[in-house]
């Protein structure tokens, strides 16, 4: 009996232990003893879940402010009624789960966010919906976390009074996974973030970029997709960047582009798709950067150089009926363009080993004539244009005449993406 005794002590003592060390599941509904989820938190102990189960909690200025668990069931809705912020996480190790969250209040002095991370580490936020939002989900000097699988579609109209869809402030070591973001002003946007991955992510409809990020290092962005957005993809005084098998597509517009490289060093640029895009690539001011194996489709310029580039590369990447493969309006410093593909090459490959006989020139004398006079493309077209360009091909004068491909290839580098 003794021995039973202390048998079941000791049972309780790890119940109580492991009730403490893993929390407890706390219910919330209109209905349950906790019936609002800051009474929820408030009342919680630290590594609790609550599970907000189905319904609508008008609520805002929500502050968790220890280590729980958000757990929606049925996905309850979180009314902010455009009060203002509504869920603020200000401690490690939380976790935002199964939401849907909606009018966040919209301010011209304060960037309200449906949920907004603030010096802390260790978060997921994940399979959330937010519509009808200002900011969607915003980190603050916040690192080593997770946003993923989460849905922002936002109404923005003008960018003046509309937030981003996921926004990065001073924050490291973050992923942002297969989240899709849409109609709001930059789909994800990051600065002063090193070390973040973004992954799989679908950003289309945004009033200006699909992505924006500045003075971030080290970042890796691969699998994603931007179509129709504003002005397209803006990559800005950032070091070390890789963009691996991305879609840049439709990014269509007087001033847009698939993406925009500016002051951007030591990065690679790789198996990605820019199509149907105002302009591919605009590079400025970025040196020693690797393009290779991308496909360049029905841009209307696929790459257009604006100075100050040096020791990049372009090989084995597909130029597919562009209107202009490359616009260049400095020298060549000691940029490398080898072994393309170019669909309006029409030398020969009389040895049969791939590579075409005679150098390529991509740069057209017409394109050149665009660059200084625009009104002029309404003569893209024009045999006149096709006798101008093939005279300057024959004899470079305006063009850089040391602006060629010397190995261009005869078949793609590749199936397209």
């Amino acid at each position: 009996m003794k021995t039973y005794l202390i048998y079941i002590t000791i049972m309780a003592m790890f119940s109580l232990l492991g009730e403490r060390a893993f929390g407890r599941t706390v219910p919330i509904c209109p209905d349950c003893k906790i019936r609002t989820i800051s009474e929820g938190v408030a009342t919680a102990m630290d590594h609790d879940t609550l599970l907000i189960k189905k319904g609508t909690y008008k609520e805002f200025n929500i502050l968790i402010d220890k280590p729980l668990t958000l757990l929606g069931q049925g996905y309850p809705i979180v009314d902010g009624e455009e009060k203002g912020e509504i869920i603020r996480i200000v401690s490690d190790h939380v976790t935002i789960d199964g939401l849907f969250i909606i009018n966040v209040g919209t301010s011209y002095t304060t960037d309200y966010a449906a949920i907004r991370v603030v010096k802390s580490e260790h978060f997921l936020i994940q399979n959330v919906v937010l519509e009808r939002l200002f900011f969607g989900i915003y980190l603050e000097k916040s690192n080593h976390g997770k946003i993923f699988h989460n849905k922002i579609i936002g109404d923005a109209v003008d960018e003046y009074n509309s937030g981003n869809g996921i926004q990065l402030w001073y924050s490291h070591n973050v992923e942002v996974e297969r989240n899709i973001v849409q109609g709001v002003r930059d789909g994800i946007y990051l600065e002063f973030s090193d070390n973040v991955t973004i992954k799989g992510n679908t950003s289309t409809k945004n009033l200006r970029y699909g992505l924006h990020f500045m003075f971030s290092n080290d970042d890796v962005y691969t699998g994603n997709t931007f179509e129709e957005n504003g002005a397209g993809v803006a990559v800005m005084f950032s070091k070390r960047i890789k963009m691996i098998k991305n879609t840049f597509r439709n990014n269509w517009g007087t001033a847009s582009y698939g993406m925009l490289l500016k002051e951007i060093n030591d990065a690679e640029i790789v198996n990605n798709v820019f199509e149907e895009n105002t302009i591919g690539i605009n590079i400025e001011g970025s040196n020693r950067i690797t393009y290779d194996n991308n496909d360049f489709v029905a841009n209307g310029w696929a790459i257009k150089v604006l100075g100050a580039c040096y020791a990049n590369t372009f090989t084995r990447n597909n130029f597919l009926y562009n209107s202009f493969d490359i616009s260049y309006n400095s020298k060549m410093n000691d940029n490398k363009f080898d072994q393309n593909y170019w669909s309006d090459y029409t030398g020969f490959d009389l040895d049969k080993d791939g590579i075409g006989d005679i150098p390529y020139r991509p740069v057209k004398l017409f394109s050149y004539i665009v660059n200084r006079t625009p009104e002029t493309i309404v003569l893209l077209r024009s045999l006149f244009m096709d006798i101008i360009d093939f005279s300057e091909k024959v004899s470079p004068v305006f063009t850089p005449d040391n602006l060629m491909d010397a190995n261009p290839l005869i078949q793609r580098s590749h199936d397209t993406h």
